[in-house]
């Protein structure tokens, strides 16, 4: 990155609205966000966010697109890999005692600890929980958490799982920080499943796990007869199922982080299709 494109971008970057707005960007990467949602998730006016997205495009570091009525902000991620690049490769001068600090990554065991995170723990973060356990058997440990404490699990929920042949006594709603202390697992995946769960400052997980967003609308919003509701339930059961299913056939031991994001980043949109 030339230096007057690393400068145009730090001095973006340096207001804290359109930082706030570019960390949010990146929480739901490599997918888009409608500026309703951004502007609800950061309490920002229309109009303000309006100009933070304008500069963040104009200098490169978001790019936008229309899906059918609704325009998507994304992070540019070529172009923030740049600047990243600039500051580590050029100003830091690639100095190991500056870069080695940030990359401590945990080493992957034979078991895989992954983290699915919702607003509520009471539905799409138990479904992934339950059937990551099953049909990742061994190879990973499950755990599921929600960012909104006091919840519990929805009936609907255990009612689709108990249907589909899962086991639901293990099963209960906890909230996030109990996976936050020092004693802990390390996890080496993180997955929100629901964009208020994206939307939520969160520090950086140890060990710098691979991360994804899979967003699903929520089933507990579903309205309608109970017939109606379970419905609901059991969509979002399968396509939670279909997302698992794709993660525990990739060949975990062959590929790099860079080609596990990837992987993972694509897991959600071939789901869709």
């Amino acid at each position: 990155m030339e230096t007057n494109d690393a400068s145009r971008a730090f001095a973006t970057l340096g207001h804290p609205g359109r930082l706030a707005v570019f960390r949010l960007l990146m929480r739901f990467a490599p997918h888009g966000v409608r500026p309703t949602d951004i502007a609800q998730a950061l309490s920002l006016k229309p109009n303000t966010l309006s100009h933070h997205l304008s500069d963040l495009t104009g200098c490169g570091l978001a790019q936008v697109r229309r899906e059918g009525r609704f325009l998507l902000y994304s992070v540019d991620l070529d172009r923030t890999e740049a600047l990243l690049g600039y500051l580590a490769l050029d100003l830091g001068r690639a100095r190991p005692d500056l870069l080695a600090p940030l990359i401590k990554e945990r080493p992957m065991s034979d078991t895989y600890h992954v983290l699915f995170i919702c607003s509520g723990n009471s539905a799409r973060s138990i479904f992934a929980e339950a059937l990551l356990r099953d049909l990742g058997g061994a190879r990973f440990a499950a755990h599921s958490a929600g960012t909104r404490p006091g919840t519990q699990l929805n009936p609907f929920a255990l009612e689709v799982l108990e249907r589909n042949g899962h086991d639901v006594a293990p099963l209960r709603s906890k909230h996030l920080s109990e996976f936050q202390s020092d004693d802990a697992p390390g996890m080496d995946f993180v997955f929100t499943v629901c964009d208020t769960a994206a939307s939520e400052e969160c520090p950086p997980w140890p060990g710098q796990p691979i991360t994804g967003h899979w967003g699903l609308p929520d089933p507990v919003k579903a309205q309608g007869t109970d017939a109606e509701k379970a419905l609901v339930f059991a969509q979002t059961y399968g396509a939670l199922r279909r997302r698992i299913e794709a993660f525990v056939a990739l060949p975990m031991a062959s590929l790099d982080r860079i080609s596990l994001q990837n992987h993972v980043d694509a897991i959600d949109a071939e789901a869709k299709d």
